[in-house]
Parts: C-alpha cells; structure tokens; sequence
C-alpha cells in the first residue's frame, strides 16, 4: 500500500452558535464569537482506504515528499523525519497527520485501533469539561445536569480578577453536589492576555492550599508553564495533583517538567503540538516510567470528534491514564454541536465512561451531508 496524495477539508461558512460565546483562557480582553469552523486532513491510498485527522496545519513540500508514495504503516518514519522534536510555532502541527495515518493502519488491518496499539479495557472514563467564567449558582446548575448525564467528573474553569471568587464557587459547587462528583479546575495561568493579572507564586500557593481543602483532584496551569521551580515547589507541597501541558509542541518539552518534577500529571495535545496518536503513547510510557499520571488535553470546537477518537484510541491501553477530557459546556458545547459531522457519536454512560467502537480504524465515519451546507 502507498499513499497516494493529501488534502485538507475545511468549511468555508461558519457553523453557528446559540449566542456570543466567550471562553475562560480568553478573558477578560478576548472578544466573544458566535460560530467556529471545522477541517481535517484526508490521506489517500492506491488501495482506496481513505485516513482521516484533525487539521493542525498545511501539509508542505516537505512533508508530502515524506508521506506521497510512501507505506502509510511507516508511522515511526514520518514521526522521525517530520514531527520528532522540529519547530511548530511557525507551521502549526502535523499531529493530525500522524492520527490519519494510524487510521489507515487500523482500516487496512481490519481493527480498532486502540486494540492495535495493544488495550486494557474497551471504554474510558472522561470528565465534563466546561469552558466559561460563569456564576456560583450557574456553575451549580451546570454541574447538576452534568452529573444526570452521568458524568463523574468535572472541570471547573479560574480566570476571575479575584482568585477569591474562583474559590468561593468550588466551594458552593462543592456544597450543592456533594462528593459524588470530582471536580479538576483549570485556572489558564499560561495562557495570553493582556488585561489579566497572572497569579505569583504565592497566590499559587494560597489557591492550591484551598482547593486541596475542597477535595479538588487536579488543578491545571497554576503558574506559566516554564516555571520549573515555581509548579515543582506546588507539586511537592500539596497532595492534590498539579496538572499542565497542553501547549507543549512536542514530546521533549516535557523533559523539564520531569527533570524538575514540575507536573504529576502531564496534558499533552496531540493536535496543538508536534504529538498525534505515536506521541501520546511514547510520552504515556514516560510518563508511567516517571510515576506520572497522563490526562490528554482534547482541543474543543471543530476539531473535538476527530481529536477525541484519537486520544482514547492512544489513552485507553494506558494503566497510568485515569480519565480523558471531553467537552461538554451546554448550550455551546454539546454532542449536537461538536459532533455533527460524524455519524456514531462518542456519549458518555451513566458510570461516566465513553465506549470505544469498534469500527476500523480510529472510530470514526464522516457525515459529508451533515457538512455540505458549510463547504
């Protein structure tokens, strides 16, 4: 089998939104948007097995001169040669690329390919994660209906001028749902902004200590990522877990963070940096290897389902891997609203599991009617 050629699809018309929709890592100075677009890689074979992947950027001379006319099985080759380590800031990555090209693999074998890549279970326990700065009574509501749905776990999402007021509604979410549900938070210190005061280190301090009091299970980015010292510090002083990476571009970046002890739970995205289905499991078994946990971050809006079917297909086989992250943020994120274009939705049961399908592949099956409106 030899790849044939590549392409992106991408929508050209915005798929709408029920209102202004304005993120937690984008506030207070981010404007608020009222639709999002969807686009993926499709990879082409002589034999006619189409791969698909989440878009990260466009293929270029390079790269297609290491895929065209190559066996799409040689996943560690491209890796080597186009992913392992090189620059993405100026390109965007090629991590969906490698997911297209593992979903080749499991459609030519005939599999899952979560069962490829070797498994422990057929089904992932996933947590709600939520997207906006919302009311202690709105929080309240939203956690409620998450925990009908079946989920057992939740994001909650700290980016208020007073970390004060982020506490104050752990609490009241605490108080109102009881221990039934665990709660992770995010509190976006490593993203941009220009209007946010980041916290210090010993607001960092003062936060964790009360989250940890709150029975918090995981707090994601309390400081800048690069600051070694400063997350090892926190990582060493509190027995509730410190969380990040989701903005790593590669695997490698992470050798800092093992070196200094920094994270006790790594969030690689597999499509934001140079990472895809081959680096979730290299740096899960690094990971393991370390006495460290891996909690995938999975990029919301038009590249969830893509991304998503793959992060559980690399994630499930792991012992050292408690749950995923899935975005759920009604009215905006929704299955309707994520999934759309892909035929069997990922739906979560009443023990807060996904299973995983068991088509070929990575899982999934583009609806092109569903996205014929917006081409």
């Amino acid at each position: 089998m030899k790849i044939t050629s590549i392409d992106v699809v991408r929508t050209k018309k915005p798929i709408p939104l029920p209102g202004e929709y304005c993120p937690a890592w984008e506030q207070p100075d981010g404007a608020p948007v009222n639709g999002f677009g969807v686009a993926y890689y499709r990879i082409f074979t002589d034999e006619g097995i189409v791969g698909y992947g989440p878009y990260g950027a466009e293929p270029d001379e390079y790269v297609r001169r290491c895929l065209i006319g190559k066996d799409p099985f040689k996943t560690e080759t491209f890796w080597t040669s186009a992913m392992a380590g090189l620059e993405t800031r100026s390109r965007g990555s090629y991590g969906g690329l490698d997911v297209a090209l593992w979903d080749i693999i499991g459609k030519a074998a005939n599999r899952p390919v979560y069962q490829l890549l070797g498994t422990r279970a057929d089904k992932i326990k996933v947590y709600a994660a939520t997207s906006r700065i919302l009311t202690a009574e709105e929080h309240i509501e939203q956690v409620l209906h998450v925990m009908s749905l079946g989920f057992k776990a939740v994001k909650l999402r700290l980016h208020r001028p007073d970390w004060r007021d982020d506490i104050k509604t752990i609490e009241a979410v605490r108080k109102a749902c009881g221990d039934e549900i665990t709660i992770v938070v995010d509190a976006n210190q490593n993203n941009r902004s220009t209007e946010y005061g980041y916290w210090s280190k010993e607001t960092a301090r003062l936060v964790c200590r009360e989250m940890q009091a709150l029975g918090v299970f995981f707090c994601e980015e309390p400081l800048k990522r690069r600051d070694y010292e400063g997350l090892s510090s926190l990582s060493k002083e509190f027995d509730m877990y410190i969380a990040g990476g989701e903005h790593a571009q590669n695997i490698y970046e992470f050798k800092e963070h093992l070196k200094y002890s920094t994270y006790d739970i790594l969030q690689p995205d597999l499509l934001i940096g140079d990472i895809g289905i081959t680096g979730l499991r290299k740096l899960g078994y690094i990971a393991e290897y370390h006495d460290k946990q891996i909690v995938p971050h999975v990029c919301g809006m038009g590249s969830f389902a893509i991304s998503f079917a793959a992060s559980a297909a690399a994630m499930v086989g792991l012992s050292n891997c408690p749950m995923l992250e899935y975005s759920y943020d009604p009215p905006f994120m929704t299955v309707e609203s994520l999934q759309f274009f892909i035929k069997e939705k990922f739906t979560v049961d009443r023990d807060g599991y996904v299973h995983m399908p068991q088509t070929a592949g990575i899982g999934i099956e583009i609806d092109e009617a569903a996205l014929a409106e917006y081409l």
